[in-house]
C-alpha cells in the first residue's frame, strides 16, 4: 500500500522540516517489509482567494487533483484508495487504533492511503465527506507545520506497532 502525505502550505527550512525528513526516512526504511511504500510528500500552495470558503474550496480542488495524480483514481475513497484527514472536527484515536486501521486497509488490499493536512483555514467539507477517516490531535489550534511533524511521527509509530518494534510503549488507554 502506497503512503502519501498531502499538506497545504510550504514547510520552510528549520527544525520542523528536519523532523519531517527524519521521520520520512524512518518510514521509508520500515515500510517495505510491512507491505507498504512511501511516503510520497506533496506540498500544495495555499490559496490566495479573498474569502475563507473560497480558499478552502480552491485548496480542496488542488488536493483532489494531486490525489488523482499520485494514487491514480479520483478523490476520496474511490477505487482502491483511502483518505485520512487531520481536522479539529475529527475523532480522537489511539496510536494503536491508528496502526490497526492502516494494517486493516493494507490487509484488505487497499492500494494507497493519503494523509491530508489542510491549511490555516482548515479543510473543505467536500473532503471530509469523502474521507475514510477524519482524525484530530485535539481541540487545540496547532500550526500546520507542527501537525505535519505529528502526522509523520504517528505514521512511523503505526509502522512500528504493526511490525512489533519496541519504539511504541503502550500507555494508559492505548
Amino acid at each position: 500500500m502506497k503512503l502519501t502525505l498531502l499538506a497545504v502550505g510550504r514547510l520552510k527550512a528549520g527544525p520542523e522540516r528536519e523532523l519531517v525528513a527524519r521521520y520520512g526516512a524512518r518510514i521509508t526504511a520500515s515500510a517495505r517489509p510491512l507491505g507498504l511504500s512511501g511516503p510520497e510528500m506533496i506540498e500544495i500552495a495555499e490559496s490566495r482567494a479573498r474569502r475563507e470558503d473560497d480558499r478552502r474550496s480552491e485548496e480542496a480542488r488542488a488536493i483532489g487533483s494531486h490525489l488523482t495524480r499520485s494514487t491514480g483514481s479520483g478523490s476520496g475513497n474511490s477505487g482502491n484508495r483511502r483518505l485520512i484527514l487531520f481536522d479539529e472536527r475529527g475523532k480522537s484515536l489511539s496510536s494503536t487504533g491508528f496502526a490497526d486501521q492502516i494494517a486493516a486497509w493494507r490487509d484488505d488490499g487497499v492500494a494507497a492511503t493519503a494523509f491530508v493536512i489542510g491549511g490555516p483555514d482548515g479543510l473543505d467539507l467536500s473532503l471530509t465527506q469523502e474521507a475514510g477517516l477524519t482524525l484530530s490531535f485535539g481541540r487545540l489550534t496547532l500550526p500546520h507545520q507542527l501537525v505535519r511533524v505529528l502526522v509523520m511521527e504517528q505514521i512511523y509509530r503505526a509502522l512500528t506497532i504493526i511490525g512489533r518494534h519496541p519504539y511504541h510503549r503502550a500507555g494508559h488507554g492505548d
